[in-house]
């Protein structure tokens, strides 16, 4: 094969690699449209009582739900982070450190499950705690699946309890306490 040839069949590639990546990237981000925001965390004395102390985790990342590859990467969803996680009567609030912290609304968690992988992380077995939620009564109704990768296994234990109690008691989730 001549040489020019090469060099050209090597040029084409590198450029739809380029292109692949750059539409990616350009569906990532969406736009904060795409996605809205989540509700900001309240005060503590507004959060009611804890159901969880908060424990070590790692936010892995959200998805649309039921699609563990389709990461959202609006309002810093798709950032992941080092965490705390801590469940109250208010819902459960995902503090994170060097990004946005996440607030999901009691009312608008529609379960909670393990997994054994998202976007970002696949770690084997059910390892990864998964919550999912509705934004908004606006948005997608299959909603948002958001990722925890907790420290210790009694502790994803906890996590899952207290959730899918906290779902339980929600007037709005019944009939959707189903596992993800």
């Amino acid at each position: 094969m001549p040489p020019w040839l090469s060099v050209t069949i090597l040029v084409v590639l590198g450029a739809a690699l380029l292109l692949g990546m750059a539409k990616g990237w350009r569906r990532l981000r969406r736009g904060p449209d795409a996605v809205p925001a989540p509700p900001a965390v309240p005060a503590d004395d507004a959060l009611g009582a804890a159901r969880t102390e908060p424990l070590d985790a790692t936010y892995v990342s959200t998805t649309r739900a039921g699609d563990w590859l389709d990461r959202v990467g609006s309002h810093g969803l798709g950032v992941r982070s080092a965490a705390t996680v801590a469940v109250h009567e208010a819902g459960v609030v995902v503090r994170r450190r060097g990004a946005p912290d996440v607030f999901v609304p009691r009312a608008a968690l529609r379960a909670v499950g393990t997994s054994g992988g998202m976007a970002g992380k696949v770690v084997g077995g059910e390892g990864l705690v998964v919550l999912t939620w509705v934004p908004s009564p606006d948005d997608d109704p299959r909603g948002l699946d958001t990722g925890l990768r907790l420290r210790h296994r009694q502790e994803a234990d906890a996590l899952l309890a207290a959730t899918q109690t906290l779902i339980g008691s929600t007037p709005a989730a019944s009939g959707s306490e189903e596992s993800s």
